[in-house]
């Protein structure tokens, strides 16, 4: 892909597998050919706002099943997780109803707005994560009169950071490469996000043999990915991993 994305345009319409000369100018030729720059912008937009309601929805929810006594905490639960067997397309044509009385196609908002209402993959990473902490400090707490808020915001959350790190990873990674959802809810070119952008443009370069520019546009879809989790994977794969090791 690095190579391609490098090669000219004579020589990416035929069978060579190095480059003569390493072309970058193709980089600037995708921006050229598509706005790239208002399609990294929505995206970056979208992922802020679903890392964002993710966090702030099922860090709560999470916490109360985890280290709140209540009656039916477990059926709950379970209720909680059975919704994950149901597949996004299921959902879709009731959804799309509500966006559009709503009048919110063509915008992020049916984008966003449902990761404001917690997901039940992220509710149970982050309760099997909040499980691993010492339950003799957030008990000590209580027993010194502290709200069940204070001990989310002052104890869990500074603990948990590694576990809500790698939701906010998961999240922003469905969001960044998220493609049925942006091509469903959104039509006009100002609001694309990078996914349906670079299939557009796969479909335009396609019929005229320009390979290299797809490739190019791929390099670009690919590399923020990278560059989180190779700065971020030590946290990332701490918190994945002691999600696992409390039930």
């Amino acid at each position: 892909m690095l190579l391609q994305s490098v090669t000219p345009i004579e020589e990416a319409k035929t069978s060579v597998l190095w480059p003569s000369t390493f072309d970058f100018g193709n980089y600037g030729e995708v921006f050229d050919r598509v706005p790239l720059a208002r399609y990294i912008r929505n995206t970056l937009l979208v992922c802020t706002l679903v890392v964002t309601g993710t966090i702030v929805s099922c860090v709560p929810v999470a916490y109360a099943f985890s280290h709140m006594r209540w009656r039916g905490r477990g059926v709950v639960f379970v209720l909680v997780l059975s919704t994950m067997m149901l597949p996004f397309q299921v959902l879709f044509v009731s959804q799309y109803e509500i966006f559009s009385n709503l009048g919110w196609l063509n915008t992020v908002l049916p984008l966003v707005v449902p990761s404001f209402f917690a997901n039940a993959f992220s509710i149970f990473l982050l309760r099997q994560f909040f499980l691993t902490l010492p339950t003799e400090t957030i008990d000590a707490a209580r027993a010194d009169g502290a709200s069940e808020f204070q001990i989310l915001t002052r104890i869990v959350v500074p603990l948990a950071k590694p576990g809500i790190m790698a939701v906010a990873i998961f999240q922003f990674l469905f969001a960044w490469s998220d493609f049925f959802g942006p091509n469903i809810y959104l039509s006009d070119e100002a609001n694309l996000t990078l996914a349906v952008g670079l299939v557009r443009l796969n479909t335009a370069a396609a019929r005229l043999g320009e390979s290299n520019l797809t490739m190019a546009a791929s390099v670009i879809f690919v590399m923020p990915l990278v560059v989180i989790f190779f700065f971020a994977q030590k946290i990332f794969i701490e918190g994945v991993t002691l999600t696992g090791t409390k039930g």
